[in-house]
């Protein structure tokens, strides 16, 4: 039985959790609080929870948990909907842009290994 595929999946998860570490110690942001500043900076309009799960592939629960954590700090802000007071849409602040800023791939450590796949 080749298992050689599961195998470079496992180094490349190893790979991807010291990237993270390193994003960590440099900005102090996860890979999912970094993804979330890039996807709503790249966006034209607010999002929504759900929107936000599905476009990252996060469970509802984790995308709110990492929701949560950048509205905690400000990165993030949500205006209820015009349409439904009730629905709540999640834009990039002016702070946020500026954590985002910070992350320049040349400035972030990533193993070598990881680089060569990029």
């Amino acid at each position: 039985m080749n298992n050689q595929c599961i195998c470079k999946i496992r180094d490349i998860l190893r790979l991807i959790t010291a990237f993270e570490g390193s994003l960590q110690k440099q900005i102090g942001l996860n890979i999912n609080e970094a993804m979330l500043l890039c996807l709503l900076s790249e966006c034209e309009e607010p999002m929504l929870a759900g929107e936000i799960a599905d476009e990252m592939g996060l469970t509802r629960s984790n995308a709110s948990k990492v929701i949560a954590s950048l509205e905690h700090d400000s990165l993030i802000r949500r205006r209820a909907c015009s349409e439904d007071g009730r629905c709540q849409r999640f834009h990039i602040t002016k702070h946020g842009l500026e954590r985002l800023e910070q992350l320049h791939c040349e400035s972030i450590r990533v193993p070598e290994e990881l680089k060569s796949m990029m």
